[in-house]
């Protein structure tokens, strides 16, 4: 689509994993949404959603295609995150499954859960290329194109302010939002390069290793990812994720340090119904072959449930860990059966529009270090 500027596909910029926000320097900070990222290309006459992987979009969002269609202005790219809304947060579960093949289904679903953008970069405008421009000046001109914009199509807060960043960092997990971006004022946009940071919320738990998958590159030699579980108040051991976050020596260590544990692992194995006895596949939990799945090798390894170890995650997503999680340590003086959910740190609920509305109060406060807002010109 060269009427809007840049044609597609654009790799997205992307963003390197820090432990806390950065001492010092100009920076603009944004919340992190927990969404699908899209480039949005609004051409003459029509508009095509990118997805990350460089992929069209618009057939799993057709209520998004016409609104951005209709309040998008030609010639422009807008770099974003298509987000579903509820009372509850960001439902990012809601989203997986409007990737459906069926359109039918893809309508019904955009009718009972319709989606939102969040915009938080301008890569085009008028069909100019801005991808050489500061992320500050980006900013301002996103801001003044979008200075009328209604639902579902949003701006990202931003500020300059550290101190609201690590405010936003604490609150707005509840809404469902992961942490903060962090984007250097000066940045132009570097497609496919990680320009910038993003501090996520990280808390450690200790789970039970209940069985493993073996690496592609080294089938009974190479451990590729520890299958974790967390024990519920009726005392059922549910799957929660995996961590896989091992050099290529560590996992040659872990299968031998595991293979005595492999010795009669589903006699009592609590996972031992979704287990194959000719072959370790798995129908169902942990890890079952689905839409997101084909292909994979999902086959594991039961382990009798001795071991314990201590990871860090970020968020659930439901009843798992949303992403996987990072291997710290073994935690032999722990017993299997202390690890349950209920050693989760809970997160306060906040409402989503509240995070819109907290944008607002810091960009009328120029004193704590927010962007004001562009006006519309014309």
């Amino acid at each position: 689509m060269t009427d809007a500027g840049v044609a597609p596909p654009i790799e997205p910029m992307l963003a390197k994993l820090a432990d806390d926000l950065p001492a010092g320097g100009a920076f603009l900070y944004e919340p992190k949404w927990d969404g699908f990222r899209a480039i949005v290309f609004r051409g003459n006459d029509d508009v095509y959603i990118q997805s990350r992987d460089l992929r069209p979009l618009d057939r799993y969002f057709p209520e998004l295609h016409d609104v951005l269609l209709e309040r998008l202005p030609a010639g422009c790219v807008v770099d974003g995150e298509i987000v579903i809304v509820t009372p509850h947060g960001l439902d990012f579960d809601a989203l997986q499954l409007r990737l459906h093949p069926a359109a039918s289904r893809v309508a019904k679903l955009a009718r009972e859960s319709p989606a939102a953008f969040v915009a938080f970069d301008l890569l085009a405008l008028d069909g100019r290329d801005l991808r050489g421009l500061p992320q500050s000046e980006r900013r301002a001109l996103l801001e003044r194109t979008l200075a009328t914009a209604k639902p579902p199509i949003h701006l990202t807060p931003m500020t300059r302010d550290p101190a609201v960043a690590r405010d936003w960092l604490a609150r707005f997990e509840g809404a469902g939002l992961d942490g903060v971006v962090v984007k250097p004022e000066q940045g132009k946009y570097e497609p496919g390069k990680r320009a910038m940071i993003k501090v996520k919320h990280a808390r450690t738990a200790e789970c039970v290793v209940a069985g493993f998958r073996w690496h592609k590159a080294g089938r009974n030699e190479r451990v590729g990812s520890l299958l974790l579980g967390l024990y519920d108040e009726h005392g059922s051991l549910h799957h929660v994720g995996v961590t896989s976050s091992f050099t290529m020596e560590k996992r040659k260590q872990l299968a031998e340090e595991l293979a005595p544990l492999r010795d009669h692992a589903l006699d009592a194995h609590p996972w031992r119904e979704w287990a194959d006895p000719e072959g370790g596949e798995t129908t169902r939990m942990p890890g079952g072959q689905s839409r997101w799945s084909a292909g994979k090798d999902l086959s594991w390894e039961p382990l009798r449930i001795e071991r314990v170890c201590e990871v860090k995650y970020d968020h659930m997503q439901g009843p798992r860990f949303r992403h996987a999680a990072v291997f710290l340590r073994w935690r032999p003086d722990k017993r299997p059966e202390d690890c349950r959910y209920d050693q989760l740190e809970i997160t306060t609920p906040y409402e989503i529009e509240k995070v819109f509305g907290a944008d607002r109060r810091d960009r009328s406060a120029p004193a704590r270090g927010a962007a004001p807002r562009g006006r519309a010109e014309g």
